[in-house]
């Protein structure tokens, strides 16, 4: 039995089987769930995916929202380009396929936000086309079993991996195949403490045999991260805060936020509100990692003795703290808030 027919047997004894976005082939639910499933595990993307998907049900209803309701629907998630992403593709399908996902591969991979493995994966679960994937489970999952050196996204090492992924698609059953790539390297050849005794594939892996598990795939090279800081001002009249939209592109972009202060703190307040605040409370604060950088964050909550008669600037907006925990706001942002709703 080769590898494809042995991890298809595989996947229909050990997989999964019952996630919400496997109960039809709706591409619209599939490309929703391939998206959230980018760089997030499926244990947080599920209750994300049914609140998502039970607010927008349909692709028309997707293009139609605000991109601010869109992201508040997505937040929490990270990685907010996805969520803009998603609404941008949305309304694109409505304009030029008539509200029906598309089934070409050529269609599917011009949508913003989908690469060559999510696209095959959609075309794999949606329409049962033929084509591979190789996102980051599968690449750890080849590297072991094949004795694949160099770090898998190095250009050299990544073309090596297609070539191999291309060359082991089955010639039925490519949804079978695609989810037991998936679920092998989730659940079985996972990063740290794989079940390899679990593994379809044990007596073949060339990294079991040759005791490299460990050291495979190798990691990327690392740079020590730079480190930021920023002061984040929750400026308060009563229970209302300010928040500040975050430009797009950016991080955090098009998200609702807490305004940055540079230099002095009465100066920045006048600024934005046009007062002093009547008082300044250090939160405390905490370091905040993304991928390319460490920022250490200086909570300030400010208190003001009157709102002010106009907001400061387009942009900007007052609103009830409550509601704005509620808002789509980046999830750091949202743990300030939690905090200054109890002061």
């Amino acid at each position: 039995m080769d590898f494809s027919q042995r991890i298809i047997a595989w996947q229909h004894q050990h997989g999964r089987h019952n996630l919400p976005w496997q109960t039809s082939r709706d591409p619209y639910r599939i490309w929703i769930s391939e998206i959230m499933l980018q760089q997030t595990q499926v244990g947080t993307v599920i209750p994300y995916f049914e609140r998502f998907i039970g607010r927008f049900p349909t692709i028309v209803q997707l293009a139609r929202a605000s991109e601010e309701e869109v992201l508040t629907y997505w937040a929490g998630l990270g990685y907010y380009a996805r969520g803009r992403n998603l609404h941008r593709a949305a309304k694109i399908v409505v304009e030029q396929h008539a509200g029906v996902f598309p089934s070409a591969i050529d269609d599917i991979l011009s949508l913003p936000g989908i690469g060559r493995s999510t696209a095959a994966a959609i075309s794999a679960f949606a329409f049962g086309q033929r084509h591979a994937i190789l996102d980051g489970n599968v690449k750890r999952v080849f590297a072991r079993a094949f004795a694949i050196d160099g770090w898998t996204s190095d250009k050299k090492v990544e073309d090596r991996l297609w070539q191999l992924s291309e060359s082991l698609l089955p010639r039925t059953g490519i949804e079978a195949y695609t989810q037991a790539l998936m679920d092998l390297g989730a659940m079985v050849c996972t990063r740290s403490k794989p079940k390899c005794n679990q593994c379809p594939f044990v007596g073949d892996c060339m990294a079991l045999r040759d005791n490299r598990v460990v050291e495979l795939p190798v990691p990327r090279p690392r740079k020590p991260l730079p480190e930021r800081s920023a002061t984040l001002l929750v400026i308060r009249h009563g229970h209302d805060v300010l928040l500040k939209k975050r430009p797009a592109p950016g991080i955090w972009g098009g998200l609702w936020s807490l305004p940055e202060a540079e230099g002095e703190l009465n100066a920045a307040c006048m600024q934005l509100t046009g007062q002093a605040p009547t008082s300044i409370e250090k939160l405390a604060g905490f370091r905040h990692t993304f991928t390319h950088f460490h920022l250490a964050v200086q909570p300030i909550m400010l208190t003001l003795k009157k709102l002010p008669d106009i907001t400061a600037e387009p942009g900007s907006i007052w609103m009830e703290i409550n509601d704005a925990i509620e808002a789509a706001i980046p999830k750091p942002v949202k743990s300030i808030l939690q905090v200054a709703a109890k002061c």
